[in-house]
């Protein structure tokens, strides 16, 4: 039987490129997002490949999360992998000027999401004894960088939860690991910037960044390794990047 993969963040950048690789490695997915459409799209794009169900729903919201879990028909409910790649950044203020809403947007889907979503889907892998939760952090996880304070704060948090839900779940059978990208070329920035497209393009002037085709590549070859192998913590950055404020840029 193919295992069942639940990407969140599915409709685009990572989430997207990770959902058409693993679909065209037979891979059945579980694709979750806010955005209805998108979802619906994709899901005719892929289901010409493998089996595929989608869910809408908001990772900040725990009853949503658990009302949509439940929901899911009996072909679809034991999850066997998990990968949290749900998460954003907005803003991007000195702390003394950042706005409230804006932290508590980023606590909320990168840190409280991640943690919603894994207790909804890890008491039935621990039951069964298998599964794999992949959780994506960020370099910005790893240090800290002018203007990204809460940020930073909140993929380190992701740092620190992988760590410590690979000590709690050892020996259940469960796997757990992350996958910390530095500059990866999506909607990202759009979103950080509030929809300002020419700042967004900026970020990525003068160097060749990430796809978000490399990560997916590199979760396909973490989901493969045999079961005694497990890619605990991984860091990428594209050749350009030496760390989050060292680009070559040309």
């Amino acid at each position: 039987m193919n295992k069942i993969v639940l990407i969140t963040g599915a409709t685009s950048g990572i989430g997207k490129a990770t959902a058409v690789r693993l679909a065209k490695e037979s891979f059945n997915l579980i694709l979750c997002g806010r955005r209805e459409n998108r979802l619906a799209e994709l899901k005719s794009e892929l289901s010409n490949f493998t089996e595929i169900h989608t869910l809408t729903f908001d990772v900040r919201n725990q009853a949503e999360i658990t009302k949509a879990i439940e929901s899911l028909p009996e072909n679809f409910k034991q999850i066997d992998i998990l990968i949290n790649n749900a998460g954003n950044a907005h803003g991007l203020d000195f702390i003394q000027d950042g706005n409230t809403e804006d932290w508590d947007a980023m606590l909320d889907i990168n840190v409280k999401g991640l943690l919603y979503m894994s207790k909804a889907i890890l008491p039935e892998m621990v039951s069964r004894g298998n599964g794999h939760i992949i959780n994506i952090g960020s370099t910005a996880g790893k240090e800290v960088y002018p203007k990204g304070n809460v940020y930073c704060a909140s993929k380190h948090a992701v740092d620190a939860i992988n760590q410590g839900m690979r000590m709690d779940l050892n020996g259940t059978g469960v796997k757990v690991g992350a996958i910390n990208p530095g500059l990866v070329e999506t909607e990202f920035s759009e979103v950080r910037f509030k929809g300002d497209t020419e700042k967004a393009k900026k970020v990525y002037q003068g160097f060749q960044a990430l796809k978000p085709e490399d990560i997916a590549d590199i979760i396909h070859f973490v989901l493969t390794r045999p079961y005694h192998v497990n890619i605990a913590d991984l860091m990428v950055m594209c050749t350009a990047q030496a760390s989050s404020t060292i680009v070559d840029k040309k």
